[in-house]
């Protein structure tokens, strides 16, 4: 049996490894993936720098709908030709009303397809923004992981933006709606991108579901 995974791995070898505008351009199906999904603007990217402890390995930007690709980020990868020990996919931001409608039908399908067809898919990790709550194209997000069974997990954004009363009761009605999705862990977690809240919590989920 396989030792568990060490958090120490984000302090080793991470690297970006390619962007996929279409399925035929995803990496060979040789190591662990686990994706990160959202609503464009949601702080993914600062995210995933802040889960691999890399300010700049995730492009961050100001315009929401930047990353138009799946990009794929090798985790304790290594020079000799060998697979990572897992892989972190960033998905284009979803629901990003100003792009073109062609543009948003694009994304979506190689959302929906890389969701529910990557067989080395381990967990997708669904970003919601403190601020808001859980939007329709969050609900049809999880609907569609439900069906699929894909397993995820919600994870809430930008914890350090509103206050505490108020991030208690987002935090509750996210929960409630959670349970009545399958696929849905029942747990959130928390997070700041800014404040480092939540990270080390996020490291462990993101390990255990590496090795599920």
């Amino acid at each position: 049996m396989a030792e568990p995974l060490h958090p120490k791995i984000f302090s080793g070898p991470i690297s970006f490894l390619k962007s996929a505008p279409q399925l035929q351009f995803l990496p060979k199906p040789n190591a662990p993936e686990i994706a990160f999904a959202g609503r464009s603007n949601v702080g993914k990217s600062s995210l995933i720098n802040a889960l691999t402890g890399r300010n700049g390995l995730a492009r961050t930007s100001n315009t929401p709908g930047r990353t138009q690709e799946l990009n794929f980020f090798d985790i304790g990868s290594t020079d000799d030709g060998v697979p990572p020990i897992f892989r972190i996919c960033d998905m284009p931001g979803y629901g990003f009303a100003k792009a073109p409608p062609k543009t948003v039908q694009k994304w979506r399908y190689l959302i929906n397809d890389y969701l529910r067809g990557r067989a080395v898919l381990k967990r997708t990790f669904v970003l919601i923004d403190s601020r808001h709550g859980i939007k329709t194209v969050d609900e049809e997000v999880m609907a569609m992981l439900d069906k699929a069974a894909v397993s995820y997990r919600i994870v809430l954004t930008k914890a350090d933006k509103v206050k505490q009363a108020a991030l208690d009761a987002t935090a509750e009605k996210v929960a409630e709606m959670a349970k009545k999705h399958p696929a849905a862990h029942p747990e959130l977690i928390l997070t700041s991108s800014e404040k480092k809240q939540g990270i080390d919590e996020l490291r462990i989920a993101v390990l255990d579901a590496v090795q599920s």
